[in-house]
């Protein structure tokens, strides 16, 4: 049975490629808001982080009316590091919208998430969108994204895609490029014709997949998914099946179906109808509800291995417990369980006591759960990124890259270079005639740890670069790490005006005069390789001799005041980031100065 009526679709694309932006003018043009009515842009990001960073972190979805039909719509992240989120919510939908930006082109993400979209056998709308930029090559662009479906083994019927091109932030599209675009009314209609209605049996057992977990302040946890077959209403009893494969009998207290940006409560739901439900109790992301006769579970959501791990330990430093409420394991444990009821791309180890490894996709995806994780008040030490390993009939295996890389001709040379010492190998170079290259390269995951803030430095800030897991190789032997040695603080006190003076020599210093520092805590980074030990509360001893000028005021240079990403990509393995409401330091695992002389291991 077609449901006619209704439409599943999912906006999927590289980052910054415009996703949010489109369904802001979907949204707006499709009579939900007032004329007058004020809405904030970006509409679908409302997570702090999202707002803040400008990306789609988490997965969400909102229905539109047109012409009679429902649109449930879904937003995805574009960042690689979240492909999780993309993988799990292309199980709700009948066809996609594949994002691609009228001058980038198709970048790494677009690759992964139009490859798991095939897989799935999803029909694809493909939307050129940006097509007002000055630098857009609309038809180069095109051919890319016919030569990527080839790539991916699309069949014949996937190859024979609707195209559209949009401006998404004017709210307009257009079927052809010699038609003006006016509003995004070809889209929609593009839309009906080109993505199938949802099929199911309407009157058979009643099976639902939650691909998503939210909550409520008033009826606790909510279960989120799509019904492919059978109906559900308000009060029904329902049979959960876990992972293991037991089943539990669980009672419907509320059920909701999305209208425009809110939840609205429904008496009954069909087979196609994406839904939120309460009540279910200790429901996971990957669940099957059926009836309670139905014991045959839909197939869980498969999501690709995480490739970076890191330790989320307790805050031990002498400055523990100043700034957060949650500072013992117990809170961290609760935390990091919490998580990955959510998360389905993480994976933690908990067997150790006080310290966890936490294991995902990337350096931005972990960087920003500590983040929420440290606004929810909770103080915690990370260690260095370290990239997962398997072994492989007997032979040790690392996760691999598929780097892509955005810069001014220029800088060719000293990019190659810093990919080469870190065992990258260039696949492709490709000049397209307006002064930029992209090039391509194949490297193991752990060669992109610290690469970001050395790779923006050498392009001065104008290269632009991408990565996608792309497999496993042969372990590539020892890489070169950070070339230069910290400055590490000798004793406790503040740091004053007159030590960092004659520290700044030395090389760059990452903090300001009168900070709290304690032993053990980084203050800066040595110009040459070795750790040395300073004292940066050192006063300057007052004598009743005076000379011309030596109470001159002292001119420091400002210190390098390291971000939370920055901070994990510059520490080495024994050191530590320790991370807290109010501030983000670095230190050495081992605090005292004679210690770590000692454990240092010898030649």
């Amino acid at each position: 049975m077609k449901r006619e009526d209704l439409r599943n679709i999912a906006i999927i694309a590289h980052v910054d490629h415009g996703k949010t932006t489109l369904i802001d003018g979907m949204l707006k043009q499709s009579g939900l808001f007032r004329s007058n009515e004020r809405i904030q842009e970006r509409i679908m990001d409302n997570i702090d982080l999202e707002r803040e960073r400008g990306i789609t972190i988490m997965a969400k979805n909102t229905a539109i009316e047109y012409m009679g039909v429902k649109i449930n719509i879904v937003d995805t992240p574009g960042h690689a590091d979240f492909g999780g989120e993309v993988e799990r919510i292309l199980t709700m939908v009948d066809g996609v919208l594949l994002l691609v930006d009228a001058s980038e082109g198709p970048l790494p993400q677009t690759r992964f998430v139009l490859k798991k979209a095939l897989e799935l056998s999803l029909p694809p709308v493909v939307v050129i969108n940006k097509i007002d930029r000055a630098d857009a090559r609309i038809q180069e662009v095109l051919n890319e994204v016919y030569d990527l479906f080839i790539d991916l083994d699309a069949s014949e019927e996937q190859l024979d895609f609707p195209i559209v091109y949009t401006n998404a932030k004017l709210g307009a599209a257009k079927r052809h490029l010699e038609e003006d675009a006016l509003d995004l009314r070809p889209l929609f209609e593009l839309i009906l014709h080109a993505v199938p209605p949802p099929e199911g049996n309407g009157h058979g057992p009643m099976k639902l997949l939650v691909t998503n977990i939210d909550y409520n302040d008033y009826v606790g946890r909510l279960a989120i998914g799509r019904i492919f077959s059978g109906s559900l209403g308000m009060g029904d009893w329902v049979s959960m099946i876990k992972s293991a494969g037991n089943s539990i009998k669980t009672k419907v207290t509320a059920l909701y179906g999305f209208q425009g940006l809110e939840r609205v409560e429904i008496k009954e739901a069909r087979a196609g109808d994406i839904v939120a439900l309460a009540g279910i109790e200790g429901v996971s992301i990957g669940d099957t509800l059926t009836d309670l006769e139905g014991e045959r579970p839909l197939p869980r959501i498969a999501v690709d291995e995480p490739t970076i791990s890191m330790v989320f330990s307790v805050n031990t430093s002498p400055f523990s417990g100043q700034d957060g409420k949650y500072v013992t394991s117990r809170h961290l444990r609760g935390r990091l369980e919490k998580e990955l009821l959510y998360n389905v791309s993480i994976k933690v180890d908990f067997d150790q006591t006080d310290s966890f490894k936490v294991m995902g996709r990337g350096e931005l995806q972990l960087a920003i759960l500590i983040e929420m994780i440290r606004r929810e008040g909770h103080e915690l030490s990370v260690s260095m990124p370290e990239s997962i390993t398997k072994n492989m009939k007997g032979v040790l295996h690392e996760p691999m890259e598929h780097l892509v890389i955005d810069i001014p001709e220029d800088f060719i040379g000293v990019v190659t270079q810093q990919v080469g010492i870190r065992k990258g190998r260039m696949q492709k170079m490709n000049n397209n005639g307006h002064g930029r290259v992209r090039l391509e390269f194949r490297i193991p995951s752990r060669g992109l740890i610290g690469f970001r803030s050395q790779f923006l430095t050498d392009t001065r800030g104008t290269g632009l670069f991408n990565h996608i897991f792309d497999g496993y190789e042969p372990w590539h032997g020892p890489m070169t790490k950070r070339s230069t040695g910290a400055l590490v603080a000798d004793r406790a006190g503040k740091s004053t005006t007159y030590a960092l003076f004659h520290l700044q020599p030395r090389g760059t210093l990452f903090v300001k005069e009168n900070t709290s520092v304690y032993e053990g805590m980084i203050v800066g980074e040595n110009s040459k390789e070795n750790d040395l030990a300073v004292n940066v509360t050192k006063e300057k001893k007052l004598t009743n001799m005076r000379a011309a000028g030596s109470d001159d005021a002292l001119q420091l240079i400002p210190p390098r005041i390291l971000s939370l990403e920055q901070a994990i990509e510059f520490i080495k393995e024994d050191e530590l980031v320790e991370v807290t409401p109010a501030s983000v330091r670095i230190r050495k695992k081992i605090l005292e100065a004679n210690k770590r002389l000692r454990n240092r291991e010898p030649g």
